[in-house]
């Protein structure tokens, strides 16, 4: 295990019943890395990154964040040392406005949480950074709009915002372009390529295209193991690959 990588997955597995949704699959992650983890329906990438942000528990192997076991925290305590997600299924406060939703995930890793009686509005680094968040995304226009009324795929930017407000040192994106029309798709891979170069990205993403042009390393999986893992190059070039994900058969 590497001191400096920012993720390590030692053989984590998890098995529901007698199925092995995930199994023993091992991977790194350094500060500022893209990576992406790519296969078909079924393959175990949700249930995987689920096991990172502590949605569920593995059943084996370790989960390591900047050198700090972490296999056994809950997920508000992965949230706190650095680790935020979106999901396939967009979770917002939907009878919220826009700068409401922003303005409490900024608050949601802040101790004034905690302090009854003070409205957040009063907490100007908050608002501050809540607007921030708003302009980087192009949502500021849309500010005051309750969250359900936005359009898809602002309502996609908007959980992306919500999963910056943390400042995260890792940030897992769990299919960011699923039920976007082309023009969403362009506009939200633009804001993907202009966040944070500190922060590290682990992307799924169905769409292989996506994924090559988004991440230096790719790792596919298939039935919940690891299949092959490598540079974007690599994984093209894999007949294993080519064969099980990309319907072409070797010679």
């Amino acid at each position: 295990m590497n001191s400096a990588s920012c993720l390590v997955l030692e053989n984590v597995s998890r098995e529901f019943g007698g199925l092995k949704a995930v199994d023993a699959v091992s991977l790194e992650v350094r500060p500022g890395e893209r990576q992406a983890v790519i296969g078909p329906n079924g393959a175990g990438k949700t249930t995987l990154f689920n096991l990172i942000s502590g949605e569920i528990a593995a059943t084996g192997g370790r989960v390591v964040f900047f050198g700090q076991e972490i296999t056994r925290l809950p997920p508000h305590k992965r949230a706190a040392r650095g680790i935020a997600r979106t999901f396939q299924i967009t979770r917002l406060f939907p009878n919220l406005t826009v700068e409401e939703n922003v303005l409490l995930a900024c608050a949601a890793l802040d101790a004034r949480k905690f302090m009854l009686y003070r409205p957040l509005s009063s907490c100007s680094d908050l608002l501050a950074r809540a607007a921030a968040l708003l302009a980087d995304f192009g949502l500021e226009p849309l500010r005051h709009e309750q969250a359900r009324n936005l359009a898809y795929g602002n309502q996609r930017k908007l959980e992306v915002a919500l999963s910056m407000a943390g400042r995260p040192r890792l940030l897992l994106l769990d299919e960011p372009m699923a039920g976007l029309s082309p023009a969403e798709r362009e506009s939200m891979q633009q804001l993907l390529r202009a966040l944070d170069p500190a922060m590290a990205v682990l992307l799924i993403e169905h769409d292989i295209d996506v994924a090559f042009g988004f991440a230096a390393h790719i790792t596919v999986l298939h039935q919940g193991s690891v299949l092959a893992a490598g540079s974007r190059d690599e994984i093209a070039a894999n007949p294993r690959v080519q064969e099980s994900y990309l319907g072409v058969h070797a010679d």
